[in-house]
């Protein structure tokens, strides 16, 4: 092949691609269905195993006449959003401190690492024993978040150029000005990169509470389902939860276009 024709084909490609992207979730959604179909009917397993497409849909049509699909979703939600604003408020503030103090980083640094090792679903217990009911799944769905979040601050706040700090000391700004016209736009685009993970993360910090001790939400469903296997239950709580992180994740991303505007 000529190379004036290569370099048109693959420029072209990418165009092509873009162009057509509309098409390729719905296709691969429907792939994926499809096999799912036929594995769960020709692969001879029982339903409490792989339930087909159909039995799924019929349990979500059943959950959503009788409530219970909303019922349990609003009370995981409800703990998901009061963890994600504590865990990233909180991240964020001590984020701001330690970007400020490297003293203070240095003391702190080891533990804040080290609590990491610990994975949540091993302290969970503990946190539903001193702080029961709700507080506790919301302690859980901050702590799966602060790290994350902290980190970004933690990055963002150190990559504000120092020569913009001088400039803004030689116009005798106050802290507060300095944080609000400078440090906080320029490490915008780290700190919601942050939220993006940490968005996600807290619906998993959400189920890791409920599966230890609780008698709602969907990590409730998935248990209830999960002893009487009602594999079929399952599937809908877990379909449930995906929708919840993908859209709390699509907010966001339109929360940080809206909010960056001015980088173009």
């Amino acid at each position: 092949m000529d190379l004036s024709l290569k370099r048109d084909y693959k420029s072209t490609t990418p165009r092509l691609i873009q162009r057509h992207s509309g098409w390729v979730a719905p296709v691969s959604v429907l792939v994926v269905l499809g096999a799912w179909e036929a594995v769960a009917r020709w692969g001879g397993l029982p339903a409490f195993i792989l339930p087909s497409p159909e039995l799924v849909l019929q349990k979500l049509a059943q959950t959503l006449a009788d409530g219970t699909l909303e019922r349990h979703t609003l009370v995981t939600l409800g703990e998901v959003l009061a963890g994600l604003a504590t865990g990233g408020i909180l991240a964020m503030a001590l984020g701001y401190w330690l970007s400020r103090s490297p003293l203070v980083e240095k003391i702190l640094s080891p533990y804040l690492v080290a609590s990491q090792a610990v994975p949540v679903a091993a302290i969970a217990p503990l946190l539903i024993i001193w702080f029961p009911g709700v507080t506790a799944k919301v302690l859980i769905c901050a702590l799966t978040v602060f790290f994350p979040v902290l980190i970004n601050t933690l990055v963002g706040m150190r990559a504000v150029p120092e020569n913009l700090r001088d400039l803004m000391r030689s116009l005798h700004a106050t802290p507060s000005q300095m944080l609000r016209y400078l440090e906080l736009p320029a490490a915008l685009p780290v700190l919601l990169g942050g939220l993006r993970v940490g968005a996600t993360l807290s619906v998993i910090g959400a189920v890791v509470g409920e599966f230890v001790s609780s008698d709602r939400g969907l990590g409730f469903l998935i248990n209830i389902g999960r002893g009487q296997f009602d594999t079929a239950l399952v599937f809908v709580a877990i379909f449930a939860l995906m929708v919840m992180a993908m859209s709390l994740y699509g907010i966001i991303v339109l929360l940080e276009k809206r909010l960056l505007k001015w980088r173009s």
